[in-house]
């Protein structure tokens, strides 16, 4: 299926000339000249219908580059049609509660066992949490139980003195700055597209188009062809993402410390799918040092934790850290590794207490140094007899010690993403 693109003619050579993609370096090919209207010019650029094979592109037809109209007379420009605000179609309005307030005078219906009020000079037994008068000179006492009323929070929403308020990870705050100047710079008919395309991309540019030409059909009005649309997209999406990329890591170097660090990791992550300029680049190496700096402080209290553990004799621990390094290359050292592997294959013994036997047998599983950890015994039971065989082509010694032939070890287990829970701000 053919498509149209925009190309440069960089040499001509008799009848056949070079072209390369208008802009770019690719693609290219070569174009016969008799395609070209009026013959080839190098540097001009052309618009061209092109098919790809897997030799790679064949020219169909050449035809000149298409110049905007001022007037636009084809009803080309893409116009948003913003939707009309309409407010619910039910409203509810709850009665309030009982049957309103008591006019003077009124009253309303006794309870079983209730009295009515006191009159004056008239005794008698209080009810239960009645007070009367307070005499001259008497002094309110507070009973046991009781709590004072409390006091009110400061205005600006400062917690109490004595209690410090509890704030953990941020997300990255988004910032419009970039997008806001890149805005700026655009013309009329590039407005409507570059907005659309910082909402979601090229999906959202043809959603847009779509919809529109749908409502001008159904109005009897011209409508607009695609294909340019999804030219001026295509020459405006590197600048768009761009711009994106900028307030993302600009709001990541504001937030500092509190970002969470996995959304620190994702912006240096996402950079590699930009074309970054000169402020970017700044930026990006702002954020690895950052990143780098969270990335070392954590793997030295990793590695604290791990000698703790060793020094311990706490088996769980250490194969829990061994299992779940604070960064995918963060690699044990050998010394250490050789340690832990002693420590385990000690632990897991013929005498010892099958629940503690299965369980140090599952977190060995899951580390890098399974293979090496030697058992010199299993539990007299069914429980770890079936663990052991479940898990001997991770650990071979437990097949030796089983007396069967050693399994191919597990194929690596995938990791499923589960959904983060995003905390109420």
């Amino acid at each position: 299926m053919s498509r149209r693109i925009d190309i440069e003619i960089t040499s001509l050579s008799g009848e056949v000339a070079t072209w390369r993609a208008a802009g770019a370096k690719l693609p290219k090919g070569v174009v016969a000249a008799s395609l070209v209207p009026g013959g080839p010019v190098v540097g001009s650029v052309y618009r061209a219908d092109v098919e790809q094979f897997m030799e790679g592109f064949e020219v169909l037809s050449v035809a000149p580059p298409k110049t905007a109209s001022p007037l636009d007379p084809r009803h080309e420009k893409l116009e948003l049609i913003a939707r009309e605000a309409k407010g619910p179609d039910v409203t509810v309005t709850y009665a309030p509660k009982g049957r309103g307030p008591r006019r003077e005078g009124e009253r309303g219906p006794r309870r079983e066992g209730e009295r009515g009020p006191r009159r004056e000079g008239e005794r008698g037994p209080r009810r239960e949490g009645e007070r009367g008068p307070r005499r001259e000179g008497e002094r309110s006492a507070r009973r046991p139980g009781d709590r004072p009323a409390r006091s009110p929070r400061p205005e600006g929403g400062r917690p109490r003195e004595g209690r410090p308020e509890r704030r953990g990870p941020v997300a990255p705050p988004m910032t419009t700055t970039h997008r806001n100047a890149l805005l700026a710079t655009l013309s009329p008919e590039q407005l409507p597209v570059a907005e659309q395309l910082l909402r979601g991309g090229m999906p959202s540019v043809r959603a847009a188009v779509e919809t529109q030409n749908q409502n001008a059909s159904a109005q009897g009005r011209p409508t607009v062809d695609p294909a340019t649309i999804e030219r001026i997209a295509e020459d405006l999406l590197a600048r768009t993402n761009l711009a994106t990329w900028k307030d993302r890591a600009a709001g990541g170097i504001g937030a500092g410390k509190e970002l969470r660090l996995r959304d620190l990791r994702a912006i240096v992550t996402s950079a590699k799918t930009v074309s970054l300029d000169d402020e970017a680049r700044a930026q990006l190496k702002e954020l690895q040092g950052a990143l780098h700096e969270r990335v070392e402080a954590l793997r030295v209290q990793w590695s604290e934790r791990l000698d703790k553990a060793i020094g311990a004799g706490d088996v769980a621990e250490a194969l829990t850290l061994v299992g779940r390094p604070p960064d995918v290359s963060t690699r044990v050292s050998a010394e250490v590794a050789a340690k832990v592997v002693a420590l385990t294959s000690e632990f897991l013994r013929a005498d010892q207490e099958p629940e503690k036997w299965r369980a140090v047998v599952e977190l060995a599983v899951d580390t890098s140094i399974r293979r090496n950890v030697k058992p010199s015994g299993i539990p007299d039971d069914e429980a770890s007899r079936a663990v052991a065989v479940h898990n001997a082509g991770a650990i071979p010694e437990l097949a030796k010690l089983l007396g069967m032939k050693v399994p191919p070890p597990p194929p690596p287990a995938k990791n499923v993403r589960r959904p983060v829970s995003r905390r109420a701000s």
